[in-house]
């Protein structure tokens, strides 16, 4: 949620911010804006541009006064709005005399602090809780004359999760940085350093980071950056990466989404290459946590959104092949109540970005009460697709896909390759705790290298869905149904439709139809229908004859060897058939192709929906 970017170099910087927030639209996009610090003849001055809307309507404005904005420091901000609708005047920076600061992430205490600075006659002009920020450190720096000094009193004041962006006029050499609960990145130069809240804005200008750790505060400048932990200067290592594998752009395809589809094929045979080798476990795939696996005696998954179901998913699988009890749960729901946590638990946090707020939350709960003595035998993983994310490095084992870069909101091949990986650990798992033999898992193995071949013969079918789209385009409202594992495939599909396209939807496990949601439909509420040959298809296909009994019309993805054909009002689409336990990677995409045609047809912004974004670091 909300953008940070920052630099301070002896070039013009004014064209750095802005590209950085071209890359960091998919966590904020309903305004933008720029402070720079620049040097006249009377001195420096302070130079804010906002802007309502993408960050192109503020490269449009920046651009009618270029000149205005030639500095040498600045911090710039795309935002995903909590206080204050999206208008101008709650755009950031925020300003409060000679300080500017842009924020990501919630301050909590925002209203007393703010009528304790009304008090002392700060005026505000948004309805942020950024411009308290701004009061504050202002207030303070007429204490200290240091802006690093005024920072560090502020901070302990401020509840919450955030992460800032903070320059003075009368410091025009010197930005600083805070990271706490929010995610925030150092990018190192040669006479030149940056911040950001993903280290994909700085691509174009390094490659080399520092990742700030939880309480860091960083005083940045041309040539050093000194960080502070506890008042303490610390040191932070510089990380290289290979800035070919991070860099995205839509090539051919007309949004990331479509492109990230058809990118699915090639990601879960990475991911699969990551674990396997030929119809076994590579020798360092957990090798290092074989003892503490095997030890294992219950399962917790904590997620949100398309990872939960991801999770959901893993939940049948666990159950069925290694027999460990499984709990699954919403990370924002798990965090607020007193859950019970088992000894010898394995705690699984599923995260694309790892840095989801909830998520994270709820692991530092679980694992604060480990170290107290309430649980013993606690082991973490985080499954995620960012190696330096802040969930990585604060579990024990990390779980990794070869999703790459995934741009689009709605989320595609992170999903699939989540479950590829899952489906990896749900084997290694068995074979740890003497479930399964390594005949069994070789079987399983060799139908999984058969994924990537189905998956391209899936996407085939994209033609035939794109017309199956055109009776969506007016509809209100959808329901999605499934039985076991393609229960939250049905889930996912709906918010699928939901995310990009406007359209209500719901997905419901088949057998629940008549307890409730059979009253929804008639004649023009379309029923998505996922039907694989598996052991539930007889009892999917009761299901549909009581939508068709009442009028429903059907649109069904079904297996070829599933003997359901087309009739009036029961549109097929048949899906390459695939071993059972592999059926909801495959039957997934025929849902993402759906909605974002269904989206292309009502004119949705595919990439970007409305009120939505990428990484959600607020709770």
């Amino acid at each position: 949620m909300c953008g940070i970017v920052g630099a301070v170099a002896e070039r013009n910087i004014a064209g750095i911010l802005l590209e950085g927030l071209k890359r960091l639209e998919y966590r904020g996009y309903d305004s933008a804006g720029l402070s720079v610090i620049t040097q006249e003849s009377m001195g420096y001055e302070l130079h804010r541009e906002r802007q309502v809307g993408k960050v192109q309507a503020l490269v449009d404005a920046v651009a009618t006064n270029p000149d205005y904005f030639n500095g040498h420091i600045g911090i710039a901000h795309t935002r995903w709005a909590t206080h204050g609708e999206p208008a101008q005047k709650n755009a950031h920076p925020h300003v409060s005399g000679k300080v500017a600061v842009v924020h990501n992430g919630i301050v909590e205490n925002f209203a007393e602090l703010k009528s304790e600075m009304q008090n002392k006659g700060y005026t505000f002009t948004s309805e942020t809780d950024t411009e308290v920020v701004a009061h504050l450190i202002a207030d303070a720096y007429t204490e200290s004359g240091d802006l690093l000094t005024a920072v560090q009193a502020v901070t302990p004041r401020l509840h919450g999760a955030f992460a800032l962006g903070v320059v003075h006029v009368d410091n025009p050499n010197e930005l600083i940085a805070v990271r706490l609960g929010s995610p925030l990145v150092i990018g190192v130069g040669i006479g030149e350093n940056f911040i950001a809240s993903d280290q994909l804005a700085l691509l174009p200008v390094t490659n080399r980071f520092m990742y700030l750790e939880e309480g860091d505060i960083a005083k940045v400048t041309r040539n050093a950056v000194t960080i502070f932990a506890d008042g303490e200067a610390v040191t932070r290592n510089v990380n290289e990466l290979d800035a070919a594998q991070h860099n995205a752009d839509k090539g051919e395809f007309r949004h990331y989404m479509l492109k990230e589809i058809y990118e699915q094929p090639d990601a879960v045979s990475k991911t699969l290459d990551l674990a396997i080798d030929g119809t076994t476990f590579k020798s360092d795939f957990l090798s290092r946590h074989e003892d503490a696996l095997a030890s294992v005696k219950h399962i917790q998954i904590l997620a949100c959104g398309t990872s939960y179901h991801a999770g959901m998913i893993a939940k049948y699988w666990f159950e069925d092949i290694t027999r460990l009890p499984c709990s699954v749960e919403i990370a924002s729901e798990y965090r607020y109540r007193n859950p019970v946590v088992v000894d010898n638990t394995l705690i699984i946090c599923i995260s694309q970005s790892g840095e989801t707020a909830d998520t994270l939350s709820a692991l530092r709960d679980i694992q604060r009460r480990s170290k107290s003595g309430d649980i013993s035998g606690l082991l973490s993983l985080a499954l995620c697709n960012v190696p330096t994310s802040s969930l990585v490095r604060e579990t024990d084992i990390f779980l990794a896909t070869a999703a790459g870069v995934e741009v689009g909101v709605a989320s595609t091949k992170a999903f699939t390759t989540q479950l590829v990986a899952l489906l990896c650990l749900v084997l290694k798992l068995g074979q740890l705790q003497g479930r399964m033999s390594l005949e069994d898992i070789a079987e399983i193995i060799t139908q999984m290298h058969k994924l990537s071949g189905e998956l391209y013969q899936t996407l085939s079918l994209n033609s035939d869905i794109e017309t199956l789209s055109a009776h969506f385009e007016v509809k209100t409202s959808t329901l999605f149904l499934g039985r076991g594992t393609q229960f939250p495939i049905a889930l996912e599909g709906a918010l699928k439709l939901k995310e990009i396209s406007y359209i209500h939807a719901e997905g419901y496990a088949g057998g629940e139809l008549k307890h409730g949601p059979l009253a929804l439909v008639d004649k023009d509420m379309p029923i998505v229908v996922l039907a694989p040959k598996d052991a539930m298809l007889d009892k999917l296909k009761a299901n549909m004859q009581e939508v068709h009994a009442r009028h429903g019309e059907l649109f069904v993805f079904a297996s070829e060897t599933s003997q359901i054909e087309a009739d009036e009002r029961l549109h097929v689409v048949y899906v390459p058939d695939t071993h059972e336990l592999l059926a909801p990677i495959v039957y997934i995409i025929p849902l993402q192709l759906l909605s974002y045609h269904v989206a292309v047809l009502r004119g949705t912004d595919v990439d970007q929906p409305r009120n939505l974004a990428k990484s959600v670091t607020v709770e």
